[in-house]
């Protein structure tokens, strides 16, 4: 255990405080069981680090990771007994799915050791988990979504602009630094290389490539027990969406592309869904049919089509993207019988310079607003892209 505190600490002594995520201040840190899910690469073990070395008491806790060779010899419950026995009050455990039976530990050490707080970091798609042990009753779950443009400026910028709610963003209400910053050049480059918080390192697409085709070729089928033929379609899935969103679901043609069988297909998509690399925009509906269709499949941000397209993406899914992925943080964002987004009842159409309100002519002035990318300031009920960017 000595070897593990050894390099907690060292790792604690290089995180940087000076930019902490948005969901920091919505967790209760308090709480005895937290499990903080979310994407590779969006920051969940520098928060865990900063959360420790702001607020807690470094001799009082441990962070480790899931897939230390330490755990090779040791399980999980013993050093988490161990360390309770010598003082220890709360134990950080980063990647817990790369742990196996990771939840039956968990759950143990949660009952057997009971004044031992324990927050652990895993992948998103840990929320399909199947088998193993119920913690549902026991955790407080978050999610910690990829950079808002409003944290991408702060860090790109060195600013402290604060978030707004989507009623202070439809009445045009965001305020920014404009004599500092200018939004359109920002939520460009933001498009391009700003949803990960390691977009200042070099080679940026190329790292995010990367990690991509770990959650492929990795992360997914390790969840799911995937044999290498699953593993390269479910690959050959991912570029071709790639190359074709936004994308209306026709699963006949990709069942003949990919020669995957009509029912393997939705779980593959789910999949894709769950480990965050597409996002599916269900269709509008009621009652119990709610949620059962997908209208529209988006690639979950911006950032993934410049790394994964062949050629420049398209500027109109990179908008449509974008728009989904930050409203979802905040409210349920489902398709629009007469345009293309729609949110508690308001619908949005989404474009550039020749947008205008033609589409939306059948629909209440009050509820309908035109979002566009090419405009700084609001104005009758045109909303400029960046703001929803303020979001979170």
């Amino acid at each position: 255990m000595e070897a593990l505190i050894n390099d907690y600490r060292a790792m604690l002594d290089r995180v940087d405080t000076t930019f902490v995520r948005y969901l920091h201040d919505q967790i209760n840190w308090n709480s005895r069981l937290i499990a903080i899910l979310g994407a590779r690469g969006v920051g969940k073990t520098t928060l865990l680090l900063q959360h420790i070395k702001m607020y807690d008491q470094p001799d009082l806790s441990l962070y480790v990771l899931a897939d230390d060779f330490y755990f090779s010899n040791h399980r999980l419950y013993e050093l988490a007994q161990r360390f309770y026995q010598q003082g220890g009050k709360r134990l950080y455990i980063d990647e817990i799915h790369k742990y196996r039976n990771w939840s039956i530990e968990i759950k143990n050490i949660y009952d057997k050791l009971p004044d031992l707080q324990v927050v652990y970091t895993g992948s998103s798609i840990l929320e399909l988990e199947q088998g193993g042990a119920d913690l549902s009753r026991r955790k407080v779950e978050y999610h910690l979504h990829g950079l808002s443009l409003r944290e991408y400026i702060n860090i790109a910028n060195g600013l402290n602009l604060q978030p707004y709610r989507l009623e202070e963003v439809l009445a045009g209400a965001v305020n920014i630094p404009m004599d500092k910053i200018r939004p359109l050049q920002q939520i460009s480059a933001y498009m391009r290389e700003g949803y990960y918080p390691y977009f200042r390192e070099d080679d940026y697409l190329l790292r995010l490539n990367g990690v991509l085709k770990q959650v492929v070729e990795y992360d997914i089928p390790q969840f799911s027990d995937m044999n290498v033929a699953s593993r390269q379609k479910l690959k050959k899935l991912l570029y071709m969406l790639a190359q074709s969103v936004p994308f209306k679901p026709n699963y006949s043609k990709l069942e003949r592309d990919l020669e995957i069988s009509r029912n393997a297909l939705p779980g593959y998509m789910h999949l894709l869904e769950k480990a965050e690399l597409i996002s599916l925009l269900p269709e509008r509906s009621e009652g119990i049919k709610l949620l059962e269709k997908t209208e529209k499949v988006y690639l979950q941000n911006p950032n993934i089509a410049y790394a994964l397209s062949q050629n420049v993406p398209d500027i109109g899914s990179l908008r449509e993207s974008i728009f989904f992925a930050w409203t979802r943080v905040v409210s349920h964002v489902t398709s629009s019988p007469i345009s293309v987004f729609e949110i508690e009842g308001l619908t949005f159409e989404v474009g550039g310079k020749n947008k205008g309100r033609r589409q939306l002519a059948d629909v209440e002035y009050e509820k309908s607003f035109v979002v566009r990318d090419d405009v700084e300031y609001a104005a009758m009920h045109t909303i400029p892209l960046w703001m929803f960017g303020f979001l979170y």
